[in-house]
Order: structure tokens, then C-alpha cells, then sequence
């Protein structure tokens, strides 16, 4: 297997938005949650374009396979410190919404592409 581009990968584009959004709502949190809540949202979310990156770099689709479940753990990790946000009032549901839409399409765009690599 050849390494893929990561520009070329739907679900790669789309996660690296999320970290642009994540990035802006997540600026409004109270300044106590600085170094809590907000760094543990933040490195979540850059996880997930990441782990895809690595992935997609690997020369095996068994590796790629693996750093796909990682990627695929970190979006359920992120969906439920999004709604932390919304269950502790820190932001509102409506903020939060379109950021739970996109999650819940790049964690459809990750299972499938997993399955494609399945034998």
C-alpha cells in the first residue's frame, strides 16, 4: 500500500475544520478552565487530523487501520467533552450543535473508511 495524501482525504478536510471551530468556541470558556476543560478539548480535537495524517502516512493498511481507531476514539472523546460543555452551562447547546453535526459526519466518514480497509 502507498502512502495517501492527506489533502486528498474528505475526512481529513473536514476534521481539520473541526479544530478551526473547536478553537473558536472553545475560547469562550472561563478563564479557569484555561489549563482544565479547554486544553483537554483542544488536544482532542487535534487529534483526530492527526491521527488520520499518521495513518495515512503509514506504507501498511494495518497501521493506517489502527490510527484510524484511534482517530475514531478521540471524536467519541470530543463529543463528550463538547456536551460537558453544554451540561456544565459553559456554552450553549447552539453553539455547540453544528460543531456535534460535523463530529457525528466525521465519525460516519472514519467507520467507513476503516471498513474499506478491512480484507
Amino acid at each position: 500500500m502507498k502512502s495517501h495524501r492527506i489533502e486528498d482525504l474528505k475526512v481529513w478536510k473536514k476534521s481539520m475544520a473541526l479544530v478551526k471551530e473547536v478553537y473558536l468556541v472553545s475560547a469562550e470558556l472561563p478563564g479557569e478552565e484555561k489549563f482544565c476543560l479547554l486544553s483537554q478539548i483542544r488536544r482532542c480535537a487535534v487529534s483526530i487530523p492527526s491521527n488520520i495524517a499518521e495513518g495515512a502516512g503509514r506504507n501498511n493498511k494495518n497501521e493506517f487501520y489502527q490510527f484510524l481507531g484511534i482517530a475514531f476514539g478521540s471524536t467519541y472523546e470530543l463529543q463528550t467533552q463538547l456536551q460537558l460543555l453544554v451540561d456544565l452551562k459553559f456554552i450553549s447547546e447552539d453553539k455547540i450543535l453544528p460543531l456535534k453535526e460535523l463530529l457525528a459526519e466525521i465519525q460516519k466518514m472514519i467507520y467507513s473508511l476503516k471498513e474499506s480497509l478491512k480484507l
